[in-house]
């Protein structure tokens, strides 16, 4: 389409509006201020990320740790275990060997006593820690007094107490004694205790009345 000006003037332009420079100065502080910001927040977020990650990696460490430790800790208490179960056995072997030499050593002393007393020889003899419990018989009341008199100068016995002393009728024409008596070992110088038990030296055929 042909457009014709009858009128024969030019046709004024659209004035342009002009920006007031404040708005263009708000405008260009609000950009700097959203790229700033922008820029801080990715700075933020990246070293928050870092963050992140090495405590992530500290914690599968630990993790890894714990379950060494853990590990170790199962092998330890293993080799507690073991160690209690080998002292347990030494313990034994050695009361095992203390109370065989305690043994031992007591039916000597007591043997080196008896031999020094006439007519007269034990049934039994019982021992419970230090404490000792003797039973015997013998050709007559002095035979027992004089064991107990022994026992007391030997130097391997003390708190010596008769118990009882009584006639017995073995044979009717033998005359015996039947007694029974506790002591204990001089100063608990014995070996650790052992299990009560007895022994019973030979007994010398009786003797008869002098």
């Amino acid at each position: 389409m042909i457009r014709i000006n009858l009128l024969g003037q030019a046709r004024p332009k659209a004035a342009k509006q002009a920006v007031p420079l404040e708005a263009t100065v708000q405008i260009l502080f609000l950009t700097v201020a959203v790229a700033l910001a922008a820029v801080i927040l990715g700075v933020t977020y990246f070293q928050q990320k870092r963050e992140l990650d090495n405590t992530s990696k500290k914690i599968l460490a630990l993790r890894a740790e714990k379950q060494s430790l853990q590990q170790i800790k199962v092998d330890v208490d293993r080799f507690q275990s073991e160690k209690a179960v080998l002292q347990q056995r030494i313990d034994v072997i050695e009361t095992l060997q203390k109370n065989r030499t305690g043994a031992q050593e007591l039916l000597q002393m007591v043997a080196n006593t008896v031999v020094r007393v006439d007519s007269l020889w034990l049934t039994s003899l019982t021992r419970s820690g230090d404490s000792l419990t003797i039973q015997g018989e013998a050709g007559s009341i002095d035979s027992v007094a004089n064991f107990l008199t022994e026992m007391k100068r030997s130097g391997y016995f003390d708190q010596i107490e008769l118990k009882e002393a009584k006639e017995t009728d073995i044979l009717p024409s033998v005359e015996t004694f039947q007694f029974l008596m506790t002591a204990s070992v001089a100063g608990g110088s014995s070996p650790g205790a052992q299990p009560a038990g007895s022994t019973q030296p030979p007994r010398p055929p009786a003797r008869g009345r002098s």
